[in-house]
């Protein structure tokens, strides 16, 4: 038989068989259907930022901060990392379930050989001179079988794993970025840290400074001892602050030296930060539509959605014959002798056919798992979509009211400012008391560590709106017009 025989076999089978009615799908569908983005209007928010196309987040956005130790250590960490290992791994196993998938889509070639002593009943089928005697047989054969993807089960199966590979390396993306955020909000603190030790170490010397002083007008007659006390009890505060923030300086950098794969003594090695200033944030001009090729976590979750598609797909075809075809090839001989004799040979052809006809609901149990799932997976897209949008218009609004709250701190540093420093004028001229300057410095510390803060906001609210941009990524292709099957 030639395989132009076995295929007008087959499909002659096939139409039979559809004829003869099998399992009902029921029509089932799924329910769910993918958002909008451009439905997700921003423009009350990003509409008082500075627009431009060049506004998204280059791969090494951290670059923008102007800080070579954090560039090194950005370098550390995307060589080092174990977590990033660990999604590579993931990426890989995901491609080998690809490889699988695509393997059902080629014919099939297998060998097998054989070769047995055996004894022949006496009283079966086998004729004399074999019957009662022993005898090698062998047999080699090459075995060839191909299924006929007629329903496109096995291409969607393929698809469907391509999918899961894809978003495989998307949440390999998004571990990078989620490495990258987490080593530049740690070195921040750090910066951070750092000011406030320093801000720690000159409010002790100021209160040595006011410690002396005092000593010297309790030795004048001019104030008591509990003017000293208080003065002596702003030492040990003073220095306290300072060892509570070396503690947590040391704390960060055996964190960041964890996010870069290394040991607590390369975290010792961490000096100072040294930042440049924030730039101005500016914006895209096409939000939010193309965030949504900027976001791993919406990247990853419509590949998902494709992937979960084309298992519906897989799903349907299963309600159709499935139709194979079978050809065997070989030698097989009793004894040695004429084992390659070409009398010897054996071949057969053939096609099968098996037709799901009752199964008690089990094929549309199954199709309509496969379509709660699309339709989880189809929500699930449209709330991280409205997330992403929410999470970019957040980090905007709190740029908005941090400009205004910078420009009135300011003017508060600035009046603490000048308030202490009258109290120190009237306290050494002997016009004022001890508690007029504690009261006063107390109300300058505060302002100060406000103004700290703030200048540590302005720069994670820049990271945070990296982040919520994307952080340089951007996928590359995703076909989003299939229809349903």
């Amino acid at each position: 038989m030639t395989m132009i025989a076995i295929r007008r076999a087959a499909l002659t089978i096939a139409a039979l068989a559809l004829l003869a009615g099998c399992a009902s799908d029921g029509r089932l569908r799924p329910s769910a259907t993918l958002g909008d983005a451009d439905a997700l209007a921003a423009s009350g928010v990003t509409g008082q930022m500075a627009i431009t196309p060049a506004a998204w987040p280059a791969p090494d956005w951290w670059r923008r901060y102007g800080d070579a130790q954090l560039d090194g250590l950005m370098a550390e960490a995307l060589a080092h990392s174990p977590s990033l290992r660990l999604a590579a791994a993931r990426v890989r196993q995901a491609s080998a379930m690809s490889g699988l998938a695509d393997a059902n889509l080629s014919p099939q070639i297998n060998g097998a050989a054989r070769s047995a002593r055996q004894r022949f009943s006496e009283h079966s089928n086998v004729p004399k001179p074999l019957a009662g005697s022993w005898n090698w047989s062998n047999e080699a054969t090459l075995n060839f079988s191909y299924e006929l993807d007629f329903w496109g089960k096995n291409q969607a199966s393929v698809e469907a794993a391509l999918g899961r590979e894809h978003a495989a390396e998307v949440d390999g993306e998004a571990a990078r970025l989620m490495l990258t955020v987490a080593i530049t909000q740690s070195y921040l603190r750090l910066s951070q840290l750092h000011a406030q030790r320093e801000l720690a170490q000159s409010v002790l010397r100021q209160r040595e400074a006011m410690l002396e002083l005092t000593r010297q007008r309790v030795a004048a007659h001019l104030d008591s001892d509990a003017e000293l006390k208080q003065a002596e009890l702003g030492i040990p505060v003073a220095k306290g602050d300072i060892a509570a923030s070396s503690e947590a300086i040391a704390l960060v950098q055996t964190q960041l030296a964890a996010l870069a794969g290394a040991g607590p003594d390369r975290g010792a090695r961490i000096a100072r930060p040294q930042l440049q200033d924030v730039h101005p944030a500016q914006l895209p001009g096409n939000l939010p539509s193309e965030l949504i090729a900027r976001r791993t976590d919406v990247v990853a979750q419509r590949w998902r959605v494709e992937a979960l598609r084309s298992d519906i797909a897989v799903a349907k075809a299963q309600f159709y014959p499935s139709f194979n075809l079978g050809v065997l090839a070989g030698l097989q001989t009793l004894g040695f002798e004429r084992f390659f004799n070409a009398a010897s040979g054996i071949a057969n052809a053939g096609s099968s056919m098996s037709l799901p006809i009752f199964d008690g609901g089990r094929l549309r149990s199954n199709l309509a798992l496969r379509n709660a799932d699309y339709d989880l997976a189809v929500e699930s897209y449209n709330l991280v979509l409205v997330d992403a949008v929410r999470d970019v218009a957040s980090q905007l609004v709190s740029m908005q009211w941090l400009r205004q709250r910078s420009s009135l701190q300011a003017q508060a540093t600035a009046t603490a400012q000048q308030a202490y420093a009258l109290a120190q004028q009237r306290y050494q001229a002997g016009l004022g008391n001890y508690l007029q300057v504690l009261s006063s410095e107390l109300q300058l510390l505060s302002q100060q560590r406000n103004q700290l803060d703030l200048d540590m906001r302005a720069f994670e609210l820049d990271l945070q709106l990296v982040r919520a941009l994307g952080g340089g990524y951007q996928q590359t292709s995703i076909n989003t017009s299939r229809a349903l099957p």
